[in-house]
């Protein structure tokens, strides 16, 4: 699984071919999607069309929440993916929330596994208390969980519980969608300038310096090949000590744990209480 990749959720569907084709012709080589994006079939179009060997790509797509029975609705949601992407397999499926009848949907993951539909399964915005649970009580562990991180949310908790368990970090919203201006933010900034570097590439630079994959999307050429071009520089102890003043421990989306739209601090200990 390649530490950096290519992320397609918010690009419309009738541009999502020629973003993933410039993404590709830029070098990445892990592409994210999922059924809710919409846009897979785009995603598999550029695929096909990409001439790349199917061997040296790494594709990920979502399952959305399904309805009871689950584990059959499972399985027809993946073969509906397989479809739209042009594959016989993805490299890790991921189950999108952590609601609705997860066991049922787990269950039919692992299935999936097994029959070499996905070569990988994992989880996206689960807390450790969900993620634990799931680990816990199921033949298979998560070997990915997909959670919100970037410098004001940045998960320590959720990053020790997972390395702890061999459950592989990923984030999404890297840059917070440059809210809390990140993109201008003096910290990052400084950083930035002290390395000859963009504040975007400082970002994906303390993720990947933290093991943790990143997917970072954007639909012009030029950032795309600015994002992949972090692996001739490194964060010294100093900054990344830095960029750790900037955690509020909040999220700035969606809380996943309470179901609402509300920031929820998460505690920073290592202690995991099942509920």
């Amino acid at each position: 699984m390649p530490v950096l990749g290519f992320g397609v959720y918010q690009i419309p569907a009738d541009r999502t071919e020629q973003a993933v084709t410039d993404a590709l012709a830029a070098g990445y080589r892990l592409l994210d999607t999922a059924a809710a994006y919409g846009n897979e079939e785009a995603v598999g179009h550029a695929i096909k069309n990409s001439g790349i060997d199917r061997r040296d790509l790494f594709i990920t797509t979502k399952l959305w929440v399904q309805d009871s029975p689950a584990q059959d609705n499972t399985r027809r949601a993946l073969d509906t993916s397989l479809a739209k992407l042009g594959l016989d397999h993805v490299d890790l499926y991921l189950m999108h929330q952590p609601y609705g009848d997860v066991y049922g949907q787990w269950r039919a993951m692992e299935t999936a596994q097994r029959e070499g539909l996905t070569r990988a399964i994992g989880v996206a915005n689960f807390h450790p208390d969900r993620l634990l649970d799931l680990i816990l009580n199921n033949e298979t562990a998560p070997q990915v969980n997909q959670i919100e991180t970037h410098p004001f949310y940045q998960r320590d908790a959720d990053h020790a519980l997972m390395r702890e368990h061999r459950v592989q970090h990923q984030a999404w919203g890297g840059f917070a969608e440059g809210r809390n201006d990140l993109f201008v933010h003096p910290v990052l900034a400084a950083i930035g300038v002290a390395h000859g570097k963009s504040v975007a590439q400082v970002v994906l630079r303390w993720l990947i310096q933290r093991d943790i994959v990143t997917i970072p999307k954007s639909v012009d050429p030029g950032r795309m090949a600015q994002n992949i071009d972090v692996f001739d520089f490194e964060l010294t102890d100093g900054q990344m000590k830095q960029i750790a003043t900037l955690d509020t421990g909040r999220t700035l989306f969606f809380d996943h744990h309470a179901g609402v739209r509300s920031p929820v601090t998460l505690t920073g200990d290592r202690t995991y209480r099942l509920g």
